[in-house]
């Protein structure tokens, strides 16, 4: 008898277990300074990088700044600030001082609860961008919009990790911010500004309720919003028909 080889492989094949995928590793790229040396070798310079730090906590300002580096002296191990250790930060945020023009800007609470957290942090990053000593020709921002700004803007969207001179800019925006509330848990002892930066972790979540919103607190944040009303309760709002026969009883009494 004579079998079709064919199906018997094919059966045999069927039989076998799904091949197991290649271990694949995942390489984290680095910002470079490729974009800005293809607009200088296009003739336009200066170039800047800009990006902000806090639009996420509940306290505090956001913080902008705006970056154009030396393209000869380019720091080593530029990085979103998010991936970088807090010693990390500090160290390339003093290369960056000592070697680029940068500004920063900052947005109050005020500012925030005025015109919404998005609106303030690209006014700071317009801000940043004209405070530089010298106008740039182009900007690159972190995200999706692009600011207000006299030169060409290109939005980046997760610029920070792509792009050296957002990058740099990240770096001094979250430096210069975590700075900032240090300072402001000294002005406010309670609530630990120094330890979460006024983002909404638990133990910031449980002095605000304990304290109540302090003056760096951005009114319009839900936690916030519940906080105050916990210890600012708004006022019983009158009841109408006992106001009228308040009023027709002296009315009466009056005229009697």
């Amino acid at each position: 008898m004579i079998r079709d080889k064919s199906k018997a492989t094919s059966k045999t094949a069927s039989n076998k277990a799904p091949a197991k995928p290649a271990n694949r590793v995942i390489a984290v790229t680095r910002p470079s300074f490729r974009r800005e040396r293809a607009l200088i070798k296009r003739g336009v310079w200066p170039v800047a990088g800009c990006d902000e730090a806090g639009r996420g906590p509940l306290a505090g300002p956001v913080v902008a700044a705006a970056v154009v580096l030396d393209p000869d002296r380019v720091p080593k191990g530029l990085d979103d600030s998010k991936r970088l250790t807090a010693e990390r930060r500090e160290e390339l945020f003093e290369e960056i001082c000592a070697t680029a023009a940068f500004s920063v800007a900052v947005a109050s609470p005020a500012r925030i609860d005025r015109d919404n957290i998005l609106r303030a942090s690209l006014w700071a990053l317009a801000r940043a961008v004209h405070a530089l000593p010298e106008m740039p020709k182009h900007v690159f921002v972190d995200g999706r919009d692009k600011l207000a700004t006299p030169c060409d803007c290109d939005a980046v969207i997760g610029g920070d990790g792509i792009v050296a001179s957002i990058a740099a800019a990240s770096i001094i925006a979250k430096v210069t911010r975590d700075r900032l509330m240090c300072a402001l848990a000294l002005d406010c002892p309670g609530y630990g500004f120094e330890q979460h930066k006024g983002y909404g972790v638990p133990e910031h979540l449980e002095a605000l309720d304990r304290l109540g919103p302090s003056t760096h607190h951005r009114s319009f944040f839900a936690p916030v919003v519940a906080a105050r009303l916990k210890h600012f309760p708004l006022p019983a709002e009158p009841d109408l028909f006992t106001v009228d026969a308040e009023s027709e009883a002296a009315a009466a009494s009056e005229a009697a």
